[in-house]
């Protein structure tokens, strides 16, 4: 049962989307409305706008978008009745009893009392005889029981019923197993073991709750690590192994590792603010979190070709989240784990306290294998350097970077900043031209999963699109338009639905905002509709203009029967040629 109309538009009153907005983000005033960079992808121009008339947002470059509820959804990778009541808590309301426990937040709840009982059966399971096997892995990785239980590492047994069984045995149903992600469906439908023979570790988040989990075999297996996939309660792409230790590190700083060895391993040694990503590349959202916990990021990730390929991807995303960042280039090619074990946490401190900010690191790389006592090597080191400058924002920045590197090569100051300009207006007009092309793709249906018939039916999606903004600015003319386009003649179901929405709500003498009218839609749907409403931001309709777009409907209509003629009445078809001959008078 939803909440009540009442309440919800209470909280977004109460909830100025302008004001907690700009606690994630820099904004600044243009006209009516507010620009700044996106908090949701890594951007140079500023392309996320809030629209305060009617309490929206939308970024044209990634096409995130919506309401406040949805703001904070995404900003705090809350659910639907989390952000409800972050917003309430801050507004001093409170959420309606009768509906503080629905259904999804039941879910939740299950698959968090599966995970914890699940990662209790893992860490019993490694303290005993059949646990055997992870326990001398543990013992070659050279971890201390305390750093076990202070991970709640576990084993899970080779054999494909244990879990199952076990939580079977505390009550829980086999679908809820499933949707948790700790088993899943057999060719004969009973639910199996997802990790088996493996060494486990819990990904707790910063409530402490168990939300994941990742396996390591011990054999040959593929894969070597296994991770929980998306579940109701986890994203890897949101959260970060061990931030929930690390954030309370008091260093201002994250040391971000590749694994979980790596981080658990720094841990034991006393570097307590490790964390890794989740078996995927570092994302916005992962920065955008280690920039609420620290003041800068140490990148540590293994000296091999991979690990240092990973480093350069890195870095432009911690940059993009404000963070000021070094990397740890470790001695002799190893990775942190086996540093430590060989030199031990003096040494390694030492390494990591001389590691170099990320500016001077790709310097580094670009000037490798340079001889600078020739010209050639020279030449070739400035045609590395002049990328690496030109991608950097802060003129100030360039400037000093460029004169370390005019000077290691003997060239003019001026002449190396002549280059670095134009590498770097070569940058920002490919940016924006990348960035061009994925509005256009997105404006025409390109890859949509969320209107996919919009890409063989642009014209009917368009005026159905114009029409739906007409209608939220001019509900007062909802009773005409509905007499004229009846939902039917929607030609797409997407917009048919938010039509019908719409309509219904203003028959109620409900407010047909964004909030109201995409009440149990995905998060992908509200930004589709929020990207419909910004389109239409600053553009004055008509009442000639909507029975335009209804006639662009109703034409396209006559289109989609006349293409089926072969099954459509004969009178049907008389009607459209008589339709015709009318328009041509």
């Amino acid at each position: 049962m939803p909440l009540p109309d009442s309440f919800v538009q209470e909280l977004k009153a109460r909830s100025d989307l302008t004001e907690i907005a700009s606690n994630y983000v820099t904004l600044k005033r243009s006209g009516r409305n507010y620009v700044g960079l996106c908090p949701f992808h890594s951007e140079k121009t500023p392309s996320f706008n809030i629209y305060p008339e009617n309490g929206s947002f939308y970024c044209f470059g990634c096409g995130a978008g919506g309401d406040v509820i949805t703001f904070v959804r995404k900003i705090e990778n809350l659910d639907y009745m989390e952000a409800i009541r972050f917003l309430a808590q801050r507004a001093g309301l409170t959420v309606p009893e009768n509906h503080a426990d629905d259904g999804m937040r039941k879910l939740r709840t299950r698959i968090l009392a599966i995970n914890r009982e699940t990662a209790r059966f893992y860490y019993a399971v490694l303290n005993s005889e059949k646990g055997t096997p992870g326990r001398e892995y543990f013992a070659r990785r050279a971890l201390k029981p305390a750093t076990i239980r202070h991970f709640g590492l576990g084993y899970s047994p080779p054999e494909r019923f244990s879990l199952v069984d076990y939580l079977a045995h505390k009550g829980f149903t086999q679908d809820e197993m499933i949707l948790a992600n700790v088993a899943f469906k057999s060719r004969s439908g009973h639910a199996v073991d997802r990790f088996y023979g493996r060494v486990m570790f819990p990904i707790i988040d910063l409530r402490g709750n168990v939300v994941a989990f990742g396996g390591r075999t011990l054999g040959d297996d593929k894969p070597k690590y296994l991770n929980t996939s998306e579940t109701p309660v986890f994203s890897k792409r949101d959260m970060l192994f061990a931030l929930n230790f690390a954030k309370n590190a008091g260093t201002g700083r994250l040391i971000l590792c590749e694994g979980y060895m790596d981080v658990i391993s720094m841990h034991q040694a006393g570097f307590t603010d490790a964390v890794a990503t989740l078996g995927t590349a570092l994302t916005p959202s992962q920065s955008r979190l280690m920039s609420r916990y620290a003041k800068e990021v140490v990148v540590s990730y293994d000296a091999d070709e991979a690990g240092q390929k990973a480093a350069s991807r890195a870095i432009p995303l911690l940059r993009a989240a404000g963070l000021p960042v070094r990397v740890l280039t470790v001695e002799g090619g190893k990775d942190p784990d086996e540093y430590i074990k060989a030199y031990g946490p003096a040494k390694f401190k030492r390494m990591l306290d001389g590691s170099v900010n990320d500016v001077e690191y790709r310097l580094q790389k670009a000037k490798s294998g340079c001889n600078l006592q020739s010209p050639e090597g020279r030449v070739t080191y400035l045609r590395r350097a002049v990328p690496v400058l030109a991608a950097l924002d802060n003129k100030v920045e360039r400037e000093v970077y460029a004169g370390k590197v005019a000077g290691e090569t003997g060239v003019k100051t001026a002449t190396l900043l002549s280059q670095v300009e134009t590498g770097s207006r070569k940058l920002e007009k490919g940016r924006q031209k990348k960035e061009f092309r994925s509005i256009r793709r997105r404006e025409a249906g390109y890859g949509s999963s969320v209107n996919p018939e919009k890409l063989d039916h642009l014209r009917a999606a368009g005026a159905e699109e114009a029409l739906i903004a007409f209608l939220v600015k001019y509900p007062e003319n909802a009773g005409k338009i509905l007499q004229a386009l009846p939902p039917e003649k929607f030609v797409t179901a997407f917009n048919r639905r938010v039509y019908k929405r719409i309509m219904g709500r203003i028959m109620d003498s409900k407010p047909a905002d964004l909030t109201g009218i995409t009440e149990g839609f995905s998060m992908d749907e509200i930004s589709e509709v929020a990207r419909i409403l910004a389109k239409s931001d600053g553009v004055t309709a008509t009442w000639e203009d909507a029975e335009e777009f209804i006639g662009v409907l109703k034409q396209e209509n006559d289109k989609i029967m006349l293409g089926s003629a072969d099954s459509a009445p004969p009178e049907e078809i008389e009607a459209y040629l008589e339709r015709l001959r009318q328009q041509k008078k």
